[in-house]
């Protein structure tokens, strides 16, 4: 295995290797950001001088992506790559003090394995032959022991029931939950447990062998379900003890204490009623940190930092006094305080808390979002930041008193692609709401903005739906990219968004049709009042959500739009109701089912579907869909193709045979952007 050892000036060309090279002074492009590397996963090595990273490049021509290994010093001077492999290597950890690194890759059968290798790259070597891969991995602390993901069966199909028909296709069903996101359910994830040598795994043990419960939780859950006390004696792991219909319907997570000696099982959380997760314990193992949602049913309920005494059992909620949701969260090496990362008025900054006092601090305030956090000592930590404008780069954050958080950029992958190119600009505008508040919306301009012309404009609604519209980069809907192909983008922060406290956050559920449709309008009619927007050329997009949004739009925009375009919404309510998977997720934003004539929530909720719109439709649209998406159908979007057709609305769609939710492949991703621009450009140039 080679390794490259360069400068950091050397490193803006080798890092952007395979990127497109941009003249100067050109505009940002669809195929410009299809080539940008993609900087993930950021790890210090325990001597806090090196950090451990991924940068992943799409390959148009191979329509796949491969990621592969870094290591920068912690004043980013020197970038050293140690993998050049035709695989993924993903999940990088240090071990043997920084000596050598774990990591995930394929063995010779395409399986997911753990394969380990000095620091500098050299002696790689399988180190798990589970059979059938393996999903992620977790060393105890003292490195003797090893937890590791893996899959059992679930499911039954027909050469189960019938075994004179080992051929026969048929899944045969008898309960809910049967489905996640893009695939059936035939297995589910289980931890197994063994012994390390500090090369070969061995030894592995389902602890959870005779239960029918998934842990981690599927679909999106990984090694952050899973935490080793200090002495390496007890693993705690996040699942949901239900199957079928109790599973459908519940986000009731709990935190499960298994003791490697005694193989015994405690759950620590119970009668705790919402989603715990993301356990970690304090450096000298007296408490463990965890994130808790307060109501069973709400997935998108109030983060909480919750810190229990490992010997009382007694807990504490330690925000309180705070009003936002948090995403992750990291203990100094003291134990006396924690990072955490919090969407918070339009961006999503780094906090340190006082853990005795709960006093927050907050450390970063730019128009960036951060993600990740690796911590090196109570002042110092390495982090990611991206915003509307540039995707991640490694950051190291230093606290320096009273002078304030100093934020160096360690990586500099595509600071020679932005270089030479003419980027939007991004205002910050506070935009006043129908019912008497203020709503931040992020407004971006195109390149050489000129306020004497008159330009077409987009409105950018969010799907989730109560997911931040902060200073985000996306692959899929990268709002410079649309402001630098001549459009200014309207994105606010409509009622039902993290980062502006619980009841601006909450608004939205059970009043899909109501004050955040009302949101949007207002901030297009706000902008609609400068004399650069032509009002007869604004469109509408989103997803998901935004989807919905834009369906629903199309019947109650009041001539304000003059072309639409939807991927992956919500048409009819009521047949999402009873199509979607996660039925929790229906009966909370819903209010409850259709049938119940009784719940004038609920009834408002499907008397307000899209669908029962479409006689006022009278706009262009176009649908895109993915027919491996479980959790909104695909015939969501075909429903409402057909219906936009059968009323004379001119439409087109995409539909994506091997896309799920979102669109992911390389050359799909590509095309799926012309057909957006190609689809504006007719309506609005």
């Amino acid at each position: 295995m080679h390794k490259i050892a360069m400068t950091a000036s050397a490193m803006l060309i080798a890092a952007a290797a395979g990127a497109q090279t941009p003249a100067q002074n050109e505009d940002f492009t669809i195929e410009i950001l299809e080539s940008l590397g993609r900087v993930t996963d950021a790890s210090v090595s325990p001597d806090g001088k090196t950090v451990l990273f991924g940068i992943s490049y799409d390959n148009l021509e191979e329509n796949n992506s491969n990621r592969d290994l870094y290591i920068v010093d912690i004043k980013g001077e020197k970038l050293t790559r140690l993998t050049d492999t035709p695989k993924s290597e993903n999940s990088a950890v240090w071990f043997a003090n920084g000596k050598r690194i774990a990591f995930m890759y394929p063995d010779e059968n395409g399986a997911p394995q753990m394969w380990t290798m000095n620091a500098d790259g050299s002696e790689r070597k399988q180190a798990s032959f589970h059979e059938g891969g393996i999903a992620g991995f977790l060393l105890s602390p003292d490195e003797k022991n090893i937890v590791v993901i893996g899959n059992v069966k679930y499911s039954r199909n027909a050469g189960d029931l019938y075994p004179d028909l080992p051929k026969a296709t048929g899944r045969v069903i008898d309960d809910l939950m049967y489905k996640h996101w893009d695939e059936w359910v035939t297995e589910i994830p289980h931890p197994f447990i063994g012994t390390f040598n500090g090369a070969t795994v061995e030894n592995l043990a389902d602890i959870m062998a005779d239960e029918p419960f998934e842990a981690p939780m599927k679909p999106f859950g990984g090694v952050e379900s899973f935490a080793w006390s200090p002495d390496s004696e007890n693993l705690v792991y996040v699942s949901r003890k239900k199957t079928g219909l109790e599973y459908a319907i519940s986000t009731n997570s709990d935190l499960y204490l298994y003791n490697l000696k005694t193989r015994s099982t405690k759950n620590i959380t119970e009668g705790m009623m919402g989603y715990d997760t993301m356990p970690a314990f304090s450096p000298d193992g007296n408490y463990i940190a965890w994130l808790s949602m307060e109501r069973d049913g709400y997935e998108a309920d109030k983060n909480r930092l919750f810190v229990m005494d490992c010997k009382s059992f007694e807990k504490k909620d330690l925000t309180t006094e705070w009003d936002y949701t948090i995403d992750q969260f990291a203990w100094t090496p003291d134990g006396s305080a924690i990072f955490f990362i919090a969407p918070k008025d339009g961006t999503a900054p780094v906090f340190k808390m006082d853990v005795k006092t709960a006093t927050v601090n907050q450390l970063t305030d730019e128009w960036a979002d951060f993600t990740g956090l690796s911590v090196i000592d109570k002042n110092s930590l390495v982090s990611l930041r991206h915003s509307l404008l540039r995707p991640n780069e490694l950051v190291l954050l230093s606290l320096n008193g009273k002078k304030g958080t100093s934020v160096t950029q360690l990586s500099h992958v595509n600071d020679g692609v932005f270089a030479k190119l003419d980027m939007p600009t991004v205002q910050k505008r506070m935009v006043p709401t129908t019912d008497g508040k203020e709503m931040l919306t992020w407004v971006l301009y195109p390149p050489k903005f000129d306020a004497g012309k008159k330009y077409p404009s987009l409105l950018y609604c969010q799907g989730g739906p109560q997911s931040p519209v902060s200073q985000f980069w996306s692959y899929r809907w990268n709002l410079a990219l649309m402001a630098a192909h001549g459009y200014i983008v309207i994105a606010p922060n409509r009622r039902g968004l993290p980062g502006f406290g619980t009841e601006w956050n909450e608004q939205i559920s059970k009043d899909y049709p109501g004050q955040n449709m009302q949101d949007y309008l207002a901030a297009v009619d706000d902008m609609k009042k400068e004399s650069y927007i032509d009002p007869a050329r604004i469109g509408a997009t989103g997803a998901s959500y935004g989807g919905f949004s834009i369906y629903y739009l199309a019947g109650n925009h009041n001539k304000r739009f003059a072309a639409l375009l939807a991927h992956a919404g919500i048409f009819n309510i009521e047949q999402q109701y009873l199509e979607t998977e996660e039925m929790w997720f229906a009966n909370w934003d819903m209010g409850g089912a259709f049938w119940d004539k009784d719940n004038a929530v609920a009834q408002r909720t499907f008397a307000n579907s899209p669908h029962k719109f479409v006689d006022r439709w009278d706009t262009p649209i176009m649908i895109s869909h993915g027919e491996l998406d479980y959790r909104i159908l695909a015939s969501q979007g075909m429903a409402a193709f057909n219906a936009a057709k059968l009323r004379g609305i001119p439409a087109e769609m995409v539909i994506f045979p091997d896309e799920n939710h979102w669109i992911l492949k390389p050359q799909n991703a590509v095309l799926w952007q012309r057909l957006f621009f190609r689809w504006f450009d007719k309506w609005l140039k």
